[in-house]
């Protein structure tokens, strides 16, 4: 029961608003356990877990895609938002582990789900890439040049993860989320606040080094797990809390809303460390936290879509609660969101 008043959220109302109107998720059947890893690497399910707050993560076979599985979630998210392919006027796909270069996933997912009618964009904001694509949404309803907008958070992590390294491999799983965003006529403020930033200063963090323009992957240096994940932990925990305390603040500010009128709040699940100690910085109590790390470990853009679609089904969220989702990624990206429900 709420023990305080609610606050009325301030809102646009000379712009028509967006909502979430359905999710979807898909992550692969096989299991990855902590007793699995400990099997490659010299780790055990206490340390993994004492650090990281991870069980188990899901990885894709390897004939499975990051579009197949984008298109799962998506197919899933229009099942129960009751509309078909040809009613899709954008597909925003975000990961950092895109089927190819070029041309964008987004466009093989068009196909696999029959969104002929819709323009398709890739989205580089690793971790945040979903509520930046979410944000993005939002401005083409908010100005009339969409109807529907697709947003998916996709990643096959395993494909650029280094299982020598036990301080990265612990962490990373596979799988996909999706969200379709619409106007609903129903007075719903849909997407009430939103912040997203980046500060490239620290691009040095969070990163993989090979693979682009910058250092192909040559003959010459393809034994040196360039093309998988680094990460500096310690600077990245600091990083991750200030960054979405940070952005929690600013979005309950300028939505007009306190952490008292927050009904769920979906943080990026990388680690449950990070957070409790968001939770502890802004006085909100963990069980308003939705958290499923322990089962899928950090799915980078798919993280928020997953755990949105699971607390949608299985009844934590309900029409009209505030739910507040936030995020952090390499680049470094940030980003915050607050939804009525």
């Amino acid at each position: 029961m709420r023990n305080t008043p609610r606050s009325s959220p301030r809102s646009a109302k000379s712009l028509r608003t967006a909502s979430i109107v359905a999710t979807g998720s898909y992550v692969p059947e096989r299991r990855l356990t902590n007793d699995d890893l400990s099997q490659m690497v010299a780790t055990n399910d206490e340390w993994i877990t004492t650090r990281t707050g991870i069980k188990e993560r899901r990885i894709a076979a390897k004939d499975e895609q990051t579009s197949e599985m984008s298109a799962k979630a998506a197919l899933a998210a229009m099942e129960q938002a009751g509309i078909t392919g040809d009613e899709i006027d954008l597909i925003l796909l975000a990961t950092a582990t895109p089927d190819m270069l070029f041309p964008a996933t987004a466009c093989f997912v068009q196909t696999q789900i029959g969104a002929t009618n819709a323009a398709c964009l890739d989205i580089s904001a690793a971790c945040a890439g979903f509520l930046f694509g979410v944000e993005i949404g939002q401005q083409f309803i908010k100005a009339n040049t969409c109807d529907t907008v697709l947003v998916i958070g996709a990643e096959k992590l395993s494909t650029i993860t280094d299982w020598t390294d036990r301080n990265t491999c612990v962490l990373f799983g596979d799988g996909a989320g999706a969200a379709i965003l619409r106007h609903r006529d129903d007075k719903a403020l849909g997407l009430i606040s939103s912040h997203v930033a980046s500060d490239g200063n620290y691009a040095d963090i969070l990163w993989m080094p090979g693979g682009g323009s910058r250092t192909p992957i040559t003959k010459e240096n393809a034994d040196d797990h360039l093309q998988t994940v680094k990460m500096l932990g310690k600077e990245v925990y600091k990083q991750a809390v200030t960054a979405m305390v940070k952005t929690c603040r600013i979005t309950l500010e300028k939505a007009g809303l306190t952490t008292d009128d927050i009904d769920c709040v979906i943080p990026h699940q990388a680690n449950m460390r990070i957070i409790q100690a968001i939770a502890t910085r802004l006085k909100m109590p963990m069980e308003k936290f939705f958290i499923n790390l322990d089962s899928y470990g950090n799915t980078s853009a798919a993280a928020i879509p997953i755990a949105l679609d699971e607390a949608n089904r299985g009844g934590r969220i309900k029409r009209g609660d505030y739910v507040l989702l936030v995020t952090f990624g390499g680049g470094l990206t940030w980003a915050g969101s607050i939804v009525e429900w």
